[in-house]
């Protein structure tokens, strides 16, 4: 097969002792067609040290404040002009030919307009803590639990990223369950049952630090469909969404040993 063009934006700030690492794991694929941009927003600490190892392997990169991480994700992906497209924060990675399974997965399936795949928790130091293994996308079950697609593991057409105007940058924490449910408006979403990418699990991750700001954004998509701030018969709904969700994970596999501690965590 001709191998399509892979765009992966890497947005980044501070995180240069997690930066190399995020690196190594895109260029030493060896994947043929791969268009990789880095965004960073005006690191203080090595971290463009770090990039320049690697700007030969690059197509754009940049080191300037930009606002916030979706601003600079929005300038990475203006820049882009692969035919399947990614990011991958500066603190997580790729697993091995990831890249392949993925170009290989849009050629066999051109029905699909974006697809994710599992990943592996892991702490600071790379330790493994848990695998997340996923169910595939459900929109009522999504609607009423929690955005369970891993981003790092999520990757996309460009032309649907497109048709429904890309990134929105009213969203600092939830941008990626924003993009996702607007692609479910649109398109169809595959998921694998393949580990596509390691992601790093700490107290200092933003998503964990602005808990409370992320849930709010959560809150303001879901009510952007609910028609309000609750639906009708919501606590019901969320109660049966819980139950078919725990069932298809069970049914399918999806539990590790150590699964209920680490998912009391994700959802906090």
């Amino acid at each position: 097969m001709n191998w399509p063009k892979i765009t992966v934006v890497l947005p980044s700030f501070n995180q240069g002792q997690y930066i190399d690492e995020a690196l190594y794991s895109i260029v030493s694929q060896g994947y043929p067609n791969l268009e990789l941009i880095v965004i960073d927003g005006g690191s203080t600490d090595n971290s463009v040290d770090v990039i320049r190892k690697y700007e030969k392997k690059m197509h754009y990169w940049v080191s300037e404040p930009d606002g916030s991480q979706t601003r600079g994700l929005i300038k990475g992906f203006a820049r882009a002009s692969g035919d399947i497209q990614c990011w991958l924060n500066s603190d997580d990675v790729f697993m091995e030919s990831t890249l392949f399974e993925v170009a290989r997965y849009f050629y066999e399936n051109p029905e699909i307009d974006a697809v994710y795949g599992d990943a592996v928790w892991v702490n600071r130091t790379g330790a493994v803590l848990r695998e997340q293994r996923e169910i595939p996308f459900n929109r009522f079950i999504w609607m009423y639990t929690h955005n369970y697609i891993p981003s790092v593991s999520m990757f996309w057409r460009r032309a649907v990223y497109e048709k429904v105007g890309g990134l929105d940058p009213s969203y600092e924490l939830a941008m990626d369950a924003d993009l996702w449910i607007r692609f479910a408006e649109v398109g169809r979403i595959g998921h694998v049952r393949r580990t596509w990418a390691k992601m790093r699990f700490y107290p200092e991750q933003k998503n964990r630090r602005l808990r409370a700001e992320s849930d709010a954004e959560d809150i303001r998509i879901r009510e952007r469909y609910w028609g309000g701030s609750y639906p009708s018969y919501h606590t019901l709904k969320r109660a049966l969404a819980y139950v078919l969700r725990v069932g298809w994970k069970v049914m399918t596999g999806c539990y590790p040993l150590g699964y209920h501690r680490l998912e009391r965590l994700e959802r906090r």
